[in-house]
C-alpha cells in the first residue's frame, strides 16, 4: 500500500436528466407532427357526395343537416 487510491478505468456515467429531457422532447415532437398531420389531412380532404335523403327524413331515414351538394 503505497497511499494513492486505486486506480480504476473511467466508466461513463449516464446523464439521466439529459435521457429524460431527451424523451420528453421527442414525445412533445411526435405530438405536434401527428396533430400537424391531422389538420393538413382535415383541409386537404375533400369527401365525395353521398346520396342522401332530400327531403324531411321518414322512418328510418336520414337527411343531411346541410347539403353541399
Amino acid at each position: 500500500m503505497t497511499g494513492h487510491p486505486a486506480t480504476t478505468p473511467h466508466v461513463s456515467r449516464i446523464n439521466w436528466r439529459f435521457v429524460a429531457l431527451a424523451i420528453a422532447g421527442a414525445g412533445i415532437a411526435l405530438l405536434i407532427a401527428a396533430n400537424a398531420h391531422l389538420v393538413y389531412v382535415a383541409v386537404v380532404s375533400q369527401p365525395d357526395c353521398v346520396p342522401h335523403e332530400k327531403s324531411t327524413g321518414a322512418a328510418g331515414t336520414f337527411r343531411a343537416a346541410r347539403s353541399a351538394c
